[in-house]
Formats: structure tokens, C-alpha cells, sequence
């Protein structure tokens, strides 16, 4: 492939509105174009690595004995409505309706479809198991597109759904696309990790994501380097440094106007590990009185699966129902649900006096209040991991894939049934696994850039190599890249020659941005000498080589690399 015939839109400067250094670089590097928020046109560069990365996930979802299909992007409402999830997805399902007045949705998942699909199809335990994969455009309209192709309303996912007759298939398949990811995070080139997470609208008991390591992830997850827990923080588990128990007596504090913790803090002099915090929620239940550490955070995703859904409650509902303004509520006397985060089960504390103006001094659980015990609290760097006791760390991470246990919250609704050995009729056990395309992109570039651009990984480059020659008017020059050209061709080695008549400066800047792994710099004064330079885009390191030896030798440089 010649760059003179190619569309590679090149740009020296950042774009203003990127923040992210894929964004960025993506952007400059000329692989992909930006349409609308949320909505991107890749490029033949950008089409080529996602291409690349398509291959990959093909070859290991076919080695678990997947098969692949395509289901449509626009869905019928029905199958969504039998689910309930055309109810319980808010603002971010496209819908519409057809010229007959149909509702209708684009696809932000397939579970519903493929579902309705071995509920037609599948009759016996005999066809049983099952894996059906595809490579499909899902929309979602995202409150907030950013950070480049990281987060858009169409985006490219692989998804596959496994159909089994019990739990123990379905654990086997869960394994078998666990590995498989392993497998295919490898071979792109990333760092990555396997964390425990929350299955979200996908339903389900178990999930796992795979996430990326990366200053601009969204996510947060919370790692333990002594026994290897991992897990997102929507869900991590972690033990809060213990506090000494004071001892203090059971007694009134006055203090004036202040509210917050920061402000009783401050004002008595006394750290806010010492405090609880009392926050009022309406649930479907009615009222809920949760408490947590003044020091930590309430994690809202951890009690949504403790009340389900609910709203923090507004100023004249605190007053009403608890009789005191926020900022001094206690949960001594209230005769209400109360929850408190597990850390709070030891120790003597501070807490509202239900009484403007005043906090108690001395509160004890179990003595002056009682509550049920959840784990709610935010679990953050600093506190001890509950497996093993050690310290744990963050880390910002990109979600580059999941795998959900879905069991039978779907085949249910939409009567998947078999026949099992013994005649019975009985749901088949379902798994669903995603991995987004232009996140792994994304994310490989936010592993490996520099100053000077992309570096891209070899597996997922858009080519293997690129020739640069320094003077496209030199027939010697001409000559040897197209026998150069040729021969590494010939050997599977996607080339891209850089056949422009530019000065050499701008052919190196480029080539640098593009991040091809491997650089050929034809120069005169090394053709001279029947010499050329090969050069590791990463590392830098320039090689120089025989021109009889130029194929060969550039081969085994990008096999070494």
C-alpha cells in the first residue's frame, strides 16, 4: 500500500476538543474523524486496526467453538417489553416507531434477540450447548459522549451468548470465555486486569470485567497485590482502618450551625473517623436511614441492591419524617428501616442529636441504635483487604470487555425452553460476554504512545512495517523499494511505502504519529554503501542491514520486536 494513494489526513496540531491521548492521537494520526458527539467515522488507518483486532477475536471465540451469526441492529419493542428491560432502561435506548406505529428501539445489547432466537430454534437438551457470537454496531445515547472513541452512542462489539442445560455448563462456558479473553487481551498487546464487578442492567448473579490500565479510564477498581483480589469499586470489599474506642460518655455537644462533618470536625477538634454520617433515602418502602463513617463515602450502587431504587430525600421529607434538619440527624429513637456500613459495628462516636444545633458525644451501636449491617462504604486506597488483611491500591481503568452469569433472566420471560433427558421442560441457562472493539484500540494507544505518537502493539497495527524513502526521485532509491516491497510482501508482511515527495522530516514525524511498529529508511548514502536502516518505532533502535539481506532481516526485526 502506497501513502500517496491512501487517505491519511494527518494534523500537527491537538485538536482542542480531545482530552484523552487516544482522542488525541487518534485525531492527529489521521484514524478517525469526528461526525457528532458520540459518533465517529473511522478512517482506512483506524479501519484497518479495528480490522485486525476483528480477526483476533474471531480466531479465539471459534477456538471455544463459537459460531457466528448477525442479528439485527433495529429491534421490535415486544421482545424488550417481555423482559422488562424496555421499562428499566431510562434515557439511553434509542426508540422509535415504525410507519405503522410500531415501537421499535436500536440494539444497545442482543440478549432479548438471541434469546427469542433459541427460544424458536432449540426444542432439546440435544442441541445443548451453544455459543453464538457476533461482531455488531450497538447504540446507546450516552448523557455525555467524551473522550474519544471511549465512550459514543454507535459503537462495535463483539458479543456472544452461551446456552446451556445447568449451572455446571454454564460454568464451563464462563471459564471458556474467560481464557479466551485472556487470550485475546494478550495478543492485542494490553495490560490488563480480571476484576469482579456488578452486573448491572444485564441482570444475573456473577460478573466479571476485563479492564485496561489508563490515567483517562472512568472506571476505578481496587487491586491487592498480596492475594490478588480485583475488583471495580462499584463492588470491591475493603476493611477501613480501626479506630481506637475513646470511651466517651453519652452526652449533648453544642454546636452552633455546624452541619457537615467537616464543620463538627473542625469545630471539636476531633477527626472525622470519629463521626457517623446520617443520610435519609426514599425507597419503594418508604423511608431509609443509612449511616457511614464520617471519613468514607456512601457507595449509591451498593445500596441500590440493598433497597433497589431509590432518591435522596428532600429537605421538608427529612424535617417531616425525622422531626431535625439535615446536618443534625442521629439514629438514636427513629422508628424507621436504619442501614449502617459494617465498620461502624465497633467503636464510640459522634452523630447527630436529632436537636438543631447539638450532636451526641458517646454514641454506641447496639446500645443507643440498631441497625442492619451492610457492606456500603466506598472502598478507597488506603483501607485493608478483606480476603487477606493487606494494603490495598487503585488504579484508573478503561472496561475493555465483560462476561455476565445471566442463569435464567431471560430464557424465563421469553420461554426458552428444552426437553431434558427425562422429558421435563426447563429453561436453558444462559451466559453473555462483550468486548468492545474500539476500546481495545483505544486503550492500546493510552499504553503505548510518546511524545512523538502512537506505538502501536504489533498484532493490532494497521502494517507490519513501513518503508520511508528519503528521495522518490533517485532510481536507485525507487528500485530497491520495490524489490524490498515485493519480498516482504510475498513473506504475509503488510507494508505501507511512504512514496510522497515530502522532505524527510515530514515523512519521520508521520511515520512516528502513524506508530507503525517497524521503520525501512531508504537514505542514498547508506544505498550507497548497499546498506539501509531498520528502526524499532518503540525502543528506537536503528539497525543497518545488507540490501541482499533487507527482507529477511527485516522480518526477524519485527518478529524479535
Amino acid at each position: 500500500m502506497r501513502f500517496s494513494k491512501m487517505f491519511i489526513p494527518t494534523m500537527r496540531e491537538v485538536p482542542s476538543e480531545a482530552e484523552a491521548i487516544s482522542h488525541k492521537l487518534m485525531l492527529r494520526a489521521g484514524y478517525v474523524r469526528q461526525l457528532a458527539a458520540g459518533l465517529y467515522i473511522f478512517l482506512p488507518l483506524g479501519w484497518r486496526v479495528l480490522n485486525r483486532i476483528n480477526k483476533i477475536l474471531k480466531e479465539e471465540m471459534e477456538a471455544i467453538g463459537a459460531q457466528e451469526i448477525s442479528m439485527p441492529i433495529l429491534h421490535p419493542a415486544e421482545v424488550w417489553q417481555k423482559t422488562g428491560r424496555w421499562y428499566e432502561i431510562k434515557d439511553e435506548m434509542f426508540r422509535l416507531k415504525d410507519r405503522t406505529d410500531r415501537d421499535m428501539c436500536l440494539g444497545m445489547t442482543h440478549e432479548e434477540i438471541v434469546t427469542w432466537l433459541a427460544s424458536k430454534e432449540i426444542r432439546s437438551y440435544r442441541q445443548l450447548p451453544q455459543i453464538w457470537y457476533q461482531i455488531q454496531t450497538k447504540l446507546r445515547d450516552e448523557a455525555r459522549p467524551k473522550s474519544g472513541v471511549l465512550r459514543t452512542r454507535e459503537f462495535i462489539m463483539k458479543d456472544s451468548y452461551s446456552f446451556d442445560t445447568d449451572e455446571d455448563g454454564l460454568e464451563k462456558n464462563y471459564k471458556f470465555h474467560a481464557d479466551a479473553y485472556h487470550k485475546i487481551f494478550k495478543r492485542c498487546g494490553l495490560k490488563f486486569y480480571q476484576v469482579e464487578s456488578d452486573p448491572g442492567m444485564m441482570g444475573g448473579a456473577t460478573a466479571h470485567e476485563f479492564m485496561a490500565s489508563s490515567p483517562a479510564g472512568e472506571d476505578e477498581i481496587i487491586l491487592c497485590d498480596m492475594c490478588g483480589y480485583a475488583a471495580n469499586v462499584e463492588v470491591a470489599r475493603s476493611v477501613s482502618p480501626a479506630i481506637k474506642d475513646l470511651g466517651w460518655k453519652y452526652e449533648e455537644v453544642h454546636t452552633p450551625q455546624k452541619k457537615t462533618v467537616k464543620e463538627v470536625s473542625e469545630f471539636l477538634s476531633i477527626e472525622p473517623t470519629y463521626f457517623i454520617k446520617s443520610l435519609l433515602f426514599i425507597a419503594a418502602e418508604g423511608p431509609v436511614l443509612v449511616l457511614i463513617r464520617g471519613d468514607q463515602e456512601l457507595h449509591e450502587k451498593k445500596l441500590l441492591r440493598v433497597i433497589g431504587q431509590f432518591r435522596t430525600a428532600l429537605k421538608e421529607e427529612v424535617t417531616s419524617i425525622l422531626g431535625v434538619e439535615a446536618g443534625f440527624i442521629g439514629p438514636m429513637g427513629h422508628k424507621l428501616r436504619i442501614l449502617a456500613d459494617s465498620i461502624l459495628k465497633e467503636g464510640t462516636y459522634i452523630t447527630g442529636a436529632n436537636k438543631a444545633d447539638y450532636h451526641i458525644k458517646g454514641v454506641k451501636p447496639d446500645i443507643h441504635f440498631e441497625a442492619e449491617w451492610h457492606d456500603l462504604h466506598t472502598a478507597k486506597e488506603g483501607d485493608h483487604c478483606h480476603k487477606c488483611n493487606a494494603l490495598i491500591k487503585t488504579e484508573k481503568v478503561i472496561e475493555i470487555g465483560n462476561i455476565f452469569k445471566l442463569g435464567t433472566k431471560y430464557s424465563v420471560p421469553l420461554n426458552a425452553v428444552f426437553l431434558d433427558r427425562d422429558g421435563q421442560e426447563k429453561p436453558m441457562i444462559m451466559g453473555s460476554y462483550g468486548i468492545g472493539l474500539s476500546r481495545i484500540a483505544a486503550a492500546a494507544i493510552e499504553q503505548n504512545h510518546d511524545k512523538d505518537g502512537i506505538i502501536w502493539p504489533k498484532s493490532i497495527a494497521p502494517f507490519d512495517i513501513e518503508i520511508i524513502p528519503i528521495n522518490i526521485n533517485d532510481d536507485k532509491t525507487l528500485e530497491v523499494m520495490e524489490i524490498l516491497y515485493e519480498g516482504l510482501t510475498k513473506n504475509g508482511m503488510d507494508v505501507l511505502i511512504d512514496d510522497r515527495d515530502e522532505r524527510p522530516g515530514i515523512k519521520f514525524k508521520d511515520a512516528d504519529l502513524i506508530g507503525i511498529p517497524v521503520h525501512i529508511v531508504l537514505g542514498e548514502k547508506n544505498l550507497k554503501d548497499n546498506q539501509m536502516e531498520i528502526k524499532d518505532r518503540r525502543t528506537k533502535e536503528i539497525r543497518k542491514v545488507s540490501i541482499e539481506n533487507a527482507v529477511s532481516e527485516a522480518i526477524a526485526f519485527f518478529q524479535e520486536i
